[in-house]
């Protein structure tokens, strides 16, 4: 047992960051839930989003062998991170024990999730209102992380959340600042790309603003951009695509 504590590393402020880019950066992840009937483990493959304060949302049908889990038993687990090339088992990933919560269609929480979603996701309106499709908050509760051969983290629920006053404020203006910023900044959104995330791709758009940073969609690509620290206000939002657009025009 001791031995095998000294392979976890202490949760530094970088595990924190590659965590939180894992989760918030895909459009995708593996769930695993636990069949009713069998008590066997089932795998599956779920599209993702984000809430305002970085817990993901999924959307499944109540037709799906997951969602029949879910209902039954509310405890699952997703497993975000992408191979890439070589050796599949030196990418980092990081596999999250959430709990679910299904968002009623009357809930106030149900249209801003599936605005969020559909931003990062256009083509789930295509069947987000069907009847039988409904959003799920997967609450994270821990979660493991491997950065690579050697990088194994354990984290808790607020190592991936965002801690801010200023959540439903900023997602009150969300809409209104990306219409604004892809109508009349795509020239300071393709310097973000280029600045915090290496891309050589022209036309980023955003799709996502909260707290805790910026999400960029360009086709079937997301980049997640995280702040160096939450915004406690939703006045500094301004302030700091400035500052973030200063520090990219000297790239």
């Amino acid at each position: 047992m001791a031995e095998s504590a000294k392979t976890i590393r202490d949760t530094d402020d970088e595990a924190r960051l590659l965590a939180r880019r894992l989760v918030r950066g895909a459009r995708y992840a593996a769930i695993g839930v636990l069949e009713p009937d069998t008590g066997f483990p089932f795998t599956s493959r779920v599209l993702t989003g984000t809430d305002t304060d970085g817990a993901p949302v999924i959307l499944i049908s109540s037709l799906s062998a997951h969602t029949t889990a879910l209902t039954a038993d509310p405890r699952a687990s997703l497993l975000f991170g992408e191979p890439g090339k070589g050796d599949p088992l030196a990418h980092p990933r990081i596999t999250l024990r959430t709990r679910a919560v299904r968002i009623a269609r009357e809930d106030q929480r149900h249209n801003e999730l599936r605005t969020r979603f559909i931003r990062r996701h256009p083509k789930a309106a295509l069947y987000a209102d069907f009847p039988d499709f409904a959003f799920f908050r997967m609450s994270p509760e821990s979660a493991s992380l491997n950065g690579g051969f050697g990088k194994a983290y354990a984290l808790e629920a607020g190592d991936l959340i965002i801690s801010s006053p200023a959540i439903a404020d900023m997602a009150a203006l969300e809409a209104s600042a990306i219409e604004h910023m892809n109508m009349d900044h795509l020239d300071a959104i393709d310097g973000y790309a280029r600045a915090y995330a290496k891309s050589k791709r022209t036309g980023w758009k955003l799709c996502g603003i909260d707290c805790g940073g910026l999400d960029l969609a360009l086709g079937d690509e997301l980049i997640r951009i995280e702040f160096d620290m939450p915004l406690e206000d939703s006045t500094q939002l301004r302030a700091k695509l400035a500052e973030m657009n200063r520090f990219a025009s000297q790239k």
